[in-house]
């Protein structure tokens, strides 16, 4: 059942209400295939739409690492907002959904990133009006003093309207007990996502252990985010390829001994970093660290003349200065 949506099983006394689990599978290098699947011959097999709403966001999802089976959440979304037209059109039952969702994962997983696609993609499906992101975390809503913090939690989320409103390590508004103010920035939104019903989508993401802790503290929040993604590590490869794309988005190549350094430093970083590590985060503070690297480097190398446009956009393993 590798990159399908799954639901959890279990008693119906333990399952969570409609909530759905996404395990992005980033140990598989995305899949791009312009022909059409054989029904008999892969009965499971899904035919992507056609409509340009969908192959238009289905062209920026290909172009991000270790998310492609991210695809079929976006077809499934899809298919049920076009099945509940056809289904209103012919007289039938067709009740609004609700589509808020927590995404669990480390550092520079793609959190942040996928939320804007959704944005977008809700904005052109119709559900969303303006399908802008509204990015904030604990100091944003959490106030100094009694009244402060629901009256800035409201402001935050009237802003969002129409949009998302992404909360980023929203675990923490948990961590002070019950006298803590960030209570208050939980009861909001819940009050909010009642009172504002499909007016806004609210996305909560953070670590995995400390999302589940943050969701267990109050029985009544994980059934309202019936759709939980689950963001892993990216691999080393993975990784590698998107330190070339950062590199290749500025008009810069890495040399291939300049690849296998920074693959060996990244080895290192994952098994032996002392504090969690930031995936396509760390990457880029690399990439541009090592920009800057070069940019020393020839300017000292040609103070009396001018490179050439290859060497300008050429990545050497001395500018990739990785100690510690």
């Amino acid at each position: 059942m590798s990159g399908r949506v799954m639901a959890r099983s279990g008693p119906p006394e333990e399952r969570p209400s409609r909530q759905i689990n996404i395990v992005l599978r980033n140990s598989e290098p995305p899949v791009v295939s312009q022909s059409v699947p054989d029904s008999e011959a892969h009965p499971t097999a899904k035919v992507m739409p056609q409509n340009s709403l969908f192959t238009d966001l289905q062209k920026e999802l290909d172009g991000l690492v270790g998310l492609d089976h991210i695809k079929e959440l976006m077809y499934e979304i899809f298919a049920l907002l076009q099945i509940a037209s056809m289904r209103s059109e012919a007289g039938l039952l067709s009740g609004a959904q609700v589509f808020h969702m927590v995404f669990k994962g480390n550092p520079g997983t793609g959190k942040t990133t996928v939320a804007r696609l959704v944005a977008k993609f809700f904005q052109k499906m119709g559900v969303l009006s303006k399908g802008h992101l509204i990015e904030v975390e604990r100091a944003d809503l959490v106030g100094e003093y009694i009244g402060h913090t629901a009256q800035k939690t409201r402001d935050l989320v009237k802003k969002a309207m129409g949009g998302i409103l992404f909360v980023d390590e929203a675990y923490s508004l948990a961590r002070g007990g019950e006298k803590d103010f960030g209570k208050e920035a939980i009861d909001t939104l819940v009050k909010a996502m009642e009172d504002s019903k499909n007016q806004f989508i609210l996305i909560l993401a953070g670590y995995c252990d400390e999302m589940d802790f943050f969701l267990n503290t109050n029985p009544g929040l994980p059934s309202r985010f019936p759709i939980v993604m689950e963001f892993p590590d990216y691999t080393i490869d993975q990784l590698i390829q998107i330190a070339e794309g950062m590199a290749k988005e500025r008009d810069y190549i890495l040399m291939p001994q300049a690849i296998v350094k920074l693959k060996q430093h990244l080895l290192r970083e994952k098994m032996e970093g002392e504090h969690v590590f930031s995936n396509a985060r760390h990457v880029r503070n690399v990439i541009e660290r090592s920009i800057r690297h070069q940019a020393v480097r020839i300017l000292n190398q040609y103070s009396g003349g001018s490179p050439g446009k290859l060497e300008l956009m050429t990545i050497r393993t001395e500018d990739l200065k990785l100690d510690k």
